[in-house]
């Protein structure tokens, strides 16, 4: 394994890593060698796990024997300082190591949401907090499958992938075209679509839950805004969550985890 010392944050060696800018490294070269980043031992075994195949790593040399484990023997690794490291992304890499890797082809809709009993999607959700909250209900509580809206977060951004704690990585997911083509994929699937929101004539989540249908698509909209109008006519059923206290509704990842773990079951 070729393990390298790097002494420079300004090295081109490291390139993929540096200032961490994902939107750069997802388009750059695009779609044959679109990249993303895997940050801690965890998220990388994960992973490899899944399939995935790692361009390099960055490790502090602390670090470097946990590191060598994981990889093929053919994957670069650097070992860096820790003002490099620092110097490089901007702060501190306390969880060990980076890894750069090549982005999978995405799956089709149907393949990735066939026999799929419960089907999280996520319509614009643009924080990457959320975005990977979300997959972690989901892998956490027993949805079978994520889809994303094209103007939702990447689920494989930095955050996205190390707030989930690689759960990205083991649920199936794919991206929905615009609606109404998107509604018309998940009734073609099967999918019974229940839209997460408020409105007069809205079923409580315990009682549709408790004679739910056998497949279920389950919209989660944009924080703040709520479903697009688009998402709510392409809907079946329109399910909110009773609250009190005031409060009119909870943040789309606290929600993700009531509705899957209450439509799990």
């Amino acid at each position: 394994m070729p393990v390298i010392a790097v002494a420079d944050a300004a090295d081109p060696r490291l390139a993929d890593y540096r200032d961490l800018t994902d939107v750069a490294l997802r388009r750059v070269t695009e779609p044959a060698e679109g990249l993303y980043i895997a940050e801690s031992a965890k998220v990388l075994a994960r992973a490899l796990a899944a399939g995935h195949v790692p361009r390099s790593l960055l490790v502090q040399e602390k670090w470097l024997d946990d590191a060598v484990a994981l990889v093929p023997a053919d994957v670069p690794v650097y070992v860096v300082a820790e003002e490099v490291a620092a110097g490089l992304t901007g702060y501190v890499v306390h969880r060990g190591l980076l890894a750069a890797m090549h982005r999978p082809v995405l799956r089709p809709v149907a393949e990735v949401v066939a026999g799929a009993r419960l089907v999280v999607v996520l319509e614009d959700i643009v924080d990457h907090t959320n975005v990977g909250a979300a997959f972690r209900s989901a892998a956490g509580l027993g949805a079978d499958a994520v889809l994303v809206t094209p103007r939702c977060a990447d689920p494989l951004y930095r955050r996205s992938v190390r707030v989930s704690m690689g759960t990205v990585f083991q649920v199936p997911w794919a991206r929905l075209p615009e609606w109404p083509e998107a509604g018309d994929a998940l009734h073609d699937a099967g999918l019974h679509i229940a839209a997460l929101a408020l409105a007069d004539d809205a079923v409580p989540l315990g009682e549709f839950a408790a004679t739910r249908p056998e497949r279920v698509a389950l919209l989660l909209g944009a924080e703040g805004d709520g479903l697009s109008r688009r998402a709510l006519v392409a809907a079946d059923t329109i399910v909110t969550i009773p609250m009190a206290g005031g409060v009119d509704s909870l943040n789309v990842a606290a929600a993700s985890a009531v509705a899957v773990w209450s439509l799990a079951r």
